[in-house]
């Protein structure tokens, strides 16, 4: 039944089929005794791979894949070493906050159409300890970005903030997986920092600031706030007003968000 099963587009799906891959994937996990997750299983090859190490919770939207998953694993269902759900894992987080009850690392090749919202979820999740992710190569450049890299983003800025540690660990070629994607992928990999906790409104200020990448942040940020604000936020934090938003680091990032929050409360407050 599993060679009749054709990838779908709208699940983004691409099946994972090189197991020197799947092998690299599995020596990456941490020396821990956290429960594992996955998110999208498809037909379960790093799920079979995961399952013989750790107890595992998988989340799959697919039900043609979900009655295949079901036959494939039933042993390890019924040992209760493997845990199936059959839903929108974005859905499962709206609902619970968690994708499981205690400390677990998210591992995974996720679909890619919404891999970046999936990783953002995952920052937030604090029952996630460590995420190591498949996902388009673009986008990981994205979330490893360090300051004057020209990848770097908000999504660089939030997880430096967030992480002990983040960097790619390999790339995957489109022949790896069935169908070949269109790209090439990699491997994402990020130790969360459990103890920080990032402002619900910081991602929508970071949006702002990286509004218009090739000018300068100084000219991103007076689309709200006056210039006499901002430029005395600069002078306190001691920030070049000709500094673009690439040059700008993940903690002064935090800083000036930290005072243009402070600033416009004690001026609503008034």
């Amino acid at each position: 039944m599993e060679n009749s099963i054709k990838a779908k587009k709208k699940f983004g799906q691409n099946f994972l089929k090189d197991s020197s891959i799947l092998t690299r994937i599995i020596q990456s996990m941490p020396h821990n005794n956290n429960h594992i997750v996955e998110i999208g299983p498809g037909l379960g090859d790093l799920t079979q791979n995961l399952v013989k190490y750790k107890d595992t919770t998988a989340y799959e939207v697919d039900t043609d894949l979900i009655s295949i998953l079901k036959s494939k694993f039933a042993i390890e269902i019924h040992s209760e070493r493997f845990k199936l759900i059959h839903t929108d894992v974005l859905e499962a987080w709206d609902k619970d906050g968690t994708l499981h009850e205690g400390k677990y690392d998210l591992i995974a090749n996720l679909p890619y159409y919404i891999a970046t919202n999936i990783i953002l979820r995952a920052f937030e999740d604090v029952n996630c300890e460590n995420i190591i992710v498949m996902i388009q190569k673009e986008v990981a450049k994205k979330f490893s970005s360090k300051v004057n890299e020209k990848e770097y983003s908000s999504l660089g800025v939030m997880t430096e903030l967030i992480s002990k540690e983040s960097r790619i660990l390999f790339d995957v070629p489109p022949e790896s997986f069935d169908p070949p994607p269109k790209v090439m992928s990699s491997i994402l990999y990020v130790s969360k920092d459990t103890s920080v906790e990032l402002d619900k409104d910081f991602k929508k200020f970071l949006k702002v600031c990286f509004s218009q990448p090739r000018k300068k942040l100084s000219k991103n940020l007076s689309s709200i706030m006056n210039k006499e604000f901002l430029s005395n936020i600069y002078n306190e934090l001691d920030i070049k007003e000709t500094l673009r938003p690439h040059e700008v680091s993940a903690s002064l990032y935090s800083q000036l968000y930290t005072k243009v929050k402070n600033g416009k409360h004690k001026r609503n407050s008034k």
